[in-house]
């Protein structure tokens, strides 16, 4: 299920984000603590094997060990940002591109309602049973790539149960025999019934049969791109680089970033602080970093944010039905509108939205406000009024709040170059 959280940042506010650090369901904490907890064990177990199970010989020897991983940690002889940035793009890209290429009916429906005429019952049935084999097609492409859909409908029985496909129907489509995905096939049936609709006159010509069939292919064309998304995936080889990188990198970390005797003047190893926190976020931010890569690469499984596609084929079956049967030729009549009379007219705003109306965006001082004056400046009226205009006024202060961030980026920066931290603790 898709974790939505846009309303909650609809406003930028303070700690807009921070509120959605406490969530659990869909966030990074719910994938990444079971690695997060290995990790944590394996660097105890050192650690405690380091400080009360060597000898002071074979603690000299995992020092120099320790030494020595810790400078495949600090420098770049394990790409980790490289690579991992990489992927992620790679897989985000490839996971919108999914999603922008789920085969919706809507602009089908529309072509359908507009074009394939007829109140009788054989109208309605003509054009119900092509929305229905749009939809069947989309059922069968995604039953074949998403495991949820696969659970939901494990044979072509239970296609047939849901009311997608008829028993003649299944029939002939368990009769032609093909090494390959069949989801075209009801497709093949809606141009063959909407070419026997032209030739019966509910579709009234070659234009609009034309409109119909280039619909039909622009959907076919997007059933056909989640089978090949589906098809070829992101090369192993990559993806096993990735990973072995990541955890490569934080097994030397395991060793690397022990806390070594400061009484022996190692460089860095000054303070025995016991819990590393900085690689812990290190792990959590690169780890995490891999986690969404893995979340991502496949959005048809059963993750907290992958694709709803069971909600997807229940609101498009529903919607095309309606929009091609109790929406067809079921018109209000036409009157006219509030406004017919007016020739400059405002739509009223509520208490809550007053405000906006006195935004000047998208308006024409001169003509539509005769009362504010084309020479007004940012800093008040043209007749040298001494007072700050709104806009003045929020201009002052953002480069007010600019300035003091910058001030407050060069005191930190300055803090850290010039102040051991060694010394604070002395």
């Amino acid at each position: 299920m898709t974790v939505s959280y846009s309303l909650e940042v609809a406003n930028a506010r303070f700690a807009g984000f921070s509120r959605l650090l406490f969530r659990w369901k869909g966030s990074i904490y719910r994938l990444l603590y079971k690695e997060l907890l290995v990790f944590c064990s394996v660097y105890l177990f050192f650690s405690l094997f380091y400080r009360f199970l060597l000898t002071r010989r074979q603690q000299d020897l995992f020092e120099r060990i320790a030494l020595y991983c810790d400078q495949f940690t600090n420098t770049n002889y394990i790409p980790v940002l490289f690579v991992l940035g990489f992927y992620v793009t790679l897989a985000f890209n490839r996971w919108w591109g999914q999603y922008t290429s789920f085969p919706l009916p809507d602009n089908l429906m529309m072509v359908v309602s507009g074009n394939v005429h007829g109140t009788d019952e054989k109208g309605r049935l003509l054009r119900r049973t092509l929305m229905r084999y749009a939809n069947l097609s989309s059922v069968l492409i995604l039953r074949s790539i998403s495991t949820r859909v696969h659970k939901r409908f494990p044979t072509l029985d239970h296609i047939v149960e849901a009311g997608f496909m008829t028993l003649e129907e299944l029939k002939k489509f368990e009769s032609l025999h093909s090494d390959f995905n069949k989801y075209w096939m009801p497709l093949t049936w809606f141009s063959n019934l909407a070419s026997r609709a032209r030739e019966e006159g509910r579709v009234r010509d070659d234009i609009a049969l034309r409109l119909l069939m280039d619909e039909l292919n622009n959907y076919r064309a997007k059933c056909s791109l989640l089978f090949h998304y589906d098809w070829i995936s992101i090369p192993l080889v990559y993806t096993q680089v990735v990973t072995i990188a990541v955890y490569s990198f934080f097994g030397f970390c395991v060793i690397g970033r022990q806390f070594l005797n400061p009484e022996k003047g190692y460089k860095d190893h000054r303070l025995d602080l016991y819990v590393p926190v900085f690689t812990l976020l290190q792990f959590f931010f690169y780890t995490g970093w891999l986690k969404v890569g893995e979340l991502i690469i496949n959005p048809f499984g059963e993750d907290d944010d992958d694709f709803e596609t069971n909600q997807l084929i229940d609101r498009n079956f529903q919607v095309s039905m309606l929009a091609v049967d109790d929406m067809y030729q079921n018109l209000a009549p036409m009157v006219k509108d509030k406004h017919w009379m007016q020739r400059h007219f405002s739509i009223p705003y509520t208490l809550s939205t007053a405000a906006e109306s006195l935004r000047p965006a998208f308006k024409v001082y001169p003509s539509i406000h005769p009362s504010i004056h084309p020479t007004r400046t940012l800093w008040g009226s043209g007749s040298g009024g001494s007072g700050l205009s709104r806009e003045a006024q929020t201009s002052l202060t953002q480069a007010t709040s600019f300035i003091l961030l910058c001030y407050f980026i060069y005191v930190c920066v300055y803090f850290i170059q010039n102040v051991n931290i060694c010394e604070l603790y002395l």
